[in-house]
């Protein structure tokens, strides 16, 4: 018998969280809505669900604060997760395919995330020290923006110690992100204490424009995604990620990169999709009103800045609506 194949994802707190949770299930309903894979959303506000989306939506009610806050509500995925197998992927996130094949990588795993290993140098904190002290050759290193599990009693243990090491964050001496504990490294040491392995990551599963900070693009419609990571001398370099080019089947928006018009467009979209509205022109217009703005912006930006730092010095940085 085939185990029931799931998607999950968590919005608390701000509305913000909930409408990007919104995008994430347009983006699998697109792709995904004829092959039997459930959408699960935990959430504390589910009120605020946008109408088209409730029909496949199943809501696993939470109370306002009861995971915790910041990254936090990810360390309790073995609460959340029914049977079978499961894929987390962050409300910030959008789908471009369909993503069978992503569950058949992972099949068989208890937890898992896509990356590869990690034994010195910094990720939030001194690697070699940390991997000393708790005796492990080396850590799963990965984005957050995923992870997979089959809930078992496994899948129970691993994020059982990851609530226990996210009480001796600091002690331990993993660095805060945003001031709060990060759920990577937390997952990352509770894998690495429990012969957990992650999937390697050849590029096509997920990726982000942190990781390939070059220009990218998206067609959510067409399933199409490209994202550059440009090669060395180009000061956009990102040594520690081991591609130039890649064409994931999903794509983490994360920080302030759901700003980007890439995001904003496929967004627009999916909601004009989503009550039928999506035409020809719509299309048209949703290039000519977001994408060529904020190009020339960019653009212009990139001309123009060396000018601003000399004559205004170093811009401060906006605090971000996520917080």
């Amino acid at each position: 018998m085939n185990k029931p194949r799931n998607v999950l994802t968590i919005a608390t707190g701000k509305k913000l969280y909930v409408d990007m949770a919104v995008n994430l299930a347009r983006s699998f309903w697109l792709w995904n809505a004829e092959i039997g894979i459930n959408f699960y959303l935990a959430t504390d506000q589910p009120q605020l669900l946008a109408p088209d989306v409730k029909h496949f939506v199943k809501i696993i009610p939470i109370e306002p604060g009861a995971l915790g806050e910041g990254f936090s509500p990810k360390l309790h995925l073995d609460k959340l997760a029914p049977a079978g197998q499961t894929l987390f992927i962050d409300s910030d996130c959008l789908i471009y395919g369909n993503i069978e094949s992503v569950f058949k990588k992972f099949e068989g795993h208890s937890v898992s995330v896509v990356g590869g290993y990690i034994s010195t140098g910094e990720w939030f904190g001194d690697v070699a020290a940390i991997c000393k002290k708790f005796k492990v050759k080396q850590l799963p290193k990965f984005n957050g923006g995923i992870y997979y599990l089959e809930n078992s009693g496994k899948a129970a243990k691993v994020y059982g110690l990851a609530r226990e090491l996210e009480t001796q964050y600091d002690e331990i001496g993993f660095v805060r992100l945003r001031e709060r504990p990060n759920d990577e490294v937390i997952i990352a040491l509770a894998m690495a204490l429990n012969d957990g392995k992650p999937i390697a990551d050849d590029g096509t599963i997920m990726s982000d424009p942190l990781s390939c900070p070059g220009k990218y693009s998206t067609d959510v419609f067409k399933g199409k995604t490209s994202l550059y990571n440009p090669p060395k001398p180009s000061p956009l370099h990102q040594d520690w990620y081991p591609f130039e080019k890649v064409h994931p089947l999903i794509i983490h928006f994360l920080g302030h990169h759901s700003l980007n018009y890439q995001y904003k467009k496929d967004i627009c979209l999916l909601q004009a999709a989503s009550t039928n509205e999506l035409t020809a022109w719509r299309k048209i217009s949703a290039a000519i009103n977001i994408e060529l703005p904020e190009r020339i912006k960019e653009t212009a930006k990139n001309l123009l800045r060396p000018v601003y730092k000399l004559i205004f010095g170093t811009r401060r940085i906006k605090p971000s609506e996520r917080l």
